[in-house]
């Protein structure tokens, strides 16, 4: 199943970089989520995606949304991605792949794992997602603009 526009997002729960545990029902009721799911921890995109989150982590807050990040690396590197990245939102580790399985995120030429992101409004439904490989950077910029057009309605 491939979670589409209209959907309600599919609930899970991961352990975070800290080690504790974070479900999405967590944040339904009070905050949009922007959820993204990327490759792998250090690689160049990876790390260009999530520093861009963070530089403008708090204009996402203001927005009146959590940014979560989710990828199969582990517990510990998370934790050591985050500190190099200076993510301060929650980066979830998938390690079985079964979120990203769960979101319908495919491989990009079926061996890298797709970077894609989605927007989930207060109430748990998709309002959009993007999804490329190659622009990092427009990951962000994509879920800002959305967020802008969720708080003007």
């Amino acid at each position: 199943m491939k979670v589409k526009v209209g959907d309600r997002a599919p609930d899970f729960t991961l352990p975070d970089q800290s080690g504790g545990v974070v479900s999405l029902k967590d944040f339904l009721g009070k905050r949009s989520i922007v959820l993204y799911f990327y490759p792998k921890d250090f690689t160049v995109g990876c790390t260009t995606e999530t520093k861009s989150f963070s530089e403008r982590y708090e204009e996402f807050k203001e927005l009146g949304a959590e940014v979560i990040g989710v990828s199969s690396d582990t517990v510990e590197s998370h934790e050591s991605f985050a500190s190099q990245c200076n993510a301060s939102f929650t980066l979830l580790s998938d390690e079985g792949e079964r979120v990203r399985s769960l979101y319908g995120v495919e491989s990009s030429l079926g061996l890298i794992p797709g970077r894609v992101t989605y927007i989930i409004d207060r109430s748990g439904i998709v309002r959009h997602i993007f999804a490329s490989q190659l622009n990092p950077k427009k990951h962000v910029k994509e879920a800002m603009e959305t967020l802008r057009t969720i708080a003007s309605n």
